[in-house]
């Protein structure tokens, strides 16, 4: 599971780019893409293991 949060993490961190205000969204985007398959549309509202979300946040965070 460590390994996961940490891979999800990192993918979230270089897609959020520079701007450290887009990592919640990012973050959330990663967790359900790898929930789902594939990135959200605008729209979607499927839901994400939020306990997974968390903790790649909190990861991703750390590395900033």
């Amino acid at each position: 599971m460590e390994q996961l949060i940490e891979r999800l993490s990192k993918k979230a961190f270089i897609l959020s780019g520079k701007s450290k205000k887009e990592l919640e969204r990012t973050c959330w985007m990663i967790v359900h893409e790898h929930k789902h398959g594939v990135m959200p549309t605008e729209y979607d509202i499927r839901e994400i293991d939020e306990e997974l979300y968390l903790k790649v946040l909190k990861t991703a965070r750390e590395i900033s």
